[in-house]
């Protein structure tokens, strides 16, 4: 704006003095600037002309360390060349979009595809995307916006464990078991020859019509396990920073068991103590996957709601044959006392806790004094604290996984 308001002053007086002294020379100026003027104006107006441009998003969710594809392609239908072009998106993405200078001759079109890392989980906001021309000279300048904006969510990472298993009880529910039952079950896994004793609605016709004997069904007794995750999300408790804090871990842990128990058709419901106390009902199958997913994606760690009070709030939900699944950092000992009484209403119970020290430590990185390593200078709880949250744990025999900065999930579960 200033350079177009001196730009203006100096043709004012230049247009003053010509006229007043007559000058040819300064004439000739004049007359030099509005050609460059107005030529710089009318190529502006028609730089946007006859142009067609467009955008296409390679998914509209995804995971963290997925790629995003973005492809642009931008067609001039018109024979007037486009000698310059920028365009970019607007967006709300950490790593953001790259934009693009080019040009196009007569009839030309030109696509150009930007690839751009999902790096943090959330909600996201691709806007529409801005196309900007203007003159050599820099005098005018014009701009469009094409399209729609979309929103883009990036769900935490998933990491697969094959090997590791909830805690089950022998009643009715998703996986089965090497055991036969006397008893109907939804599982029926093979037929036999009928037997005296065998009640005539476990008879299987197909087969008995195919052999020409009375054949009959066998089932299995299946177990249950259904998994309701407990993610401690306070922030009083929080260390760490970026991708490898105790809230990133937290969330990615509680992605990956709800991932394993819902591959097992086990139904699985979520508490976490966020902002707010989200609670996500127990369910199963792709539906509840996504909803569980696209919850954590959203949380973070501020919430205000200590462990304990979750506990309390949340046990009652679980019933016979459940699994609750702790998540937490913290190391007070108050919030282990609830979970002695999951036992005797066979209810079972796994806690994955996070060493906080561990996490800070990692965030400070290499320092020169050891002091700033301290629990007291990190604000942490010390290694006492530590030990005797894992003594509580152990006094009430409660399966625990100790998960530290830089482990990896499947071999901590696994171990």
């Amino acid at each position: 704006m200033i350079r177009k308001l001196q730009v203006l002053l100096i043709a004012a007086i230049l247009l003053i003095a010509a006229f007043s002294t007559g000058l040819p020379f300064l004439f000739y100026l004049v007359y030099l600037g509005v050609l460059v003027i107005g030529g710089s104006y009318v190529v502006t107006r028609l730089a946007l002309i006859n142009l067609e441009a467009g955008y296409a998003v390679s998914q509209l969710f995804g995971h963290v360390g997925d790629q995003l594809r973005i492809t642009y392609t931008l067609r001039n239908t018109g024979l007037l060349p486009k000698p310059w072009l920028e365009v970019h998106n607007p967006t709300t993405l950490p790593s953001g979009l790259p934009g693009r200078a080019l040009s196009l001759g007569s009839r030309q079109e030109r696509s150009f595809q930007v690839k751009v890392p999902m790096s943090r989980r959330g909600a996201f906001r691709i806007e529409p995307l801005q196309i900007r021309s203007d003159d050599p000279f820099g005098f005018f300048e014009v701009t469009a916006t094409v399209g729609q904006g979309v929103s883009l969510v990036v769900y935490p990472r998933v990491e697969r464990l094959p090997f590791w298993k909830l805690p089950s009880a022998m009643v009715e529910g998703s996986k089965s078991s090497r055991e036969r039952t006397m008893q109907t079950t939804p599982l029926a896994t093979t037929v036999r020859p009928w037997a005296p004793g065998d009640s005539f609605n476990r008879i299987h016709w197909p087969s008995t019509a195919r052999q020409g004997d009375t054949q009959v069904k066998e089932f299995e007794l299946e177990q249950t396990a259904d998994a309701w995750l407990f993610l401690d999300l306070d922030a009083a408790v929080q260390a760490g920073e970026g991708d490898e804090s105790t809230v990133e871990v937290a969330v990615r842990a509680a992605a990956s068991i709800a991932d394993r128990a819902l591959l097992e058709n086990r139904a699985v419901g979520l508490t976490a103590s966020g902002h707010r106390m989200l609670v996500l009902p127990a369910d199963r199958g792709t539906r509840q996957q996504l909803k569980v997913l696209q919850a954590l994606a959203a949380v973070e760690g501020d919430g205000r709601t200590p462990l304990t009070e979750m506990l309390v709030q949340g046990l009652p939900r679980m019933r016979r044959g459940m699994t609750a699944v702790i998540i937490t950092p913290s190391v007070d000992r108050a919030w282990v006392r609830p979970l002695a009484s999951l036992r005797p209403r066979g209810v079972a119970s796994v806690v994955l806790w996070l060493d906080a020290l561990s996490f800070a430590q990692a965030a400070v990185g290499a320092v020169t004094d050891p002091e700033d390593l301290s629990p007291a200078a990190l604000g942490v709880p010390d290694a006492q604290q530590a030990r005797a949250i894992r003594h509580a744990l152990a006094e009430y025999d409660v399966r625990t996984h100790i998960l530290r900065a830089g482990s990896r999930l499947v071999e901590v579960l696994t171990r």
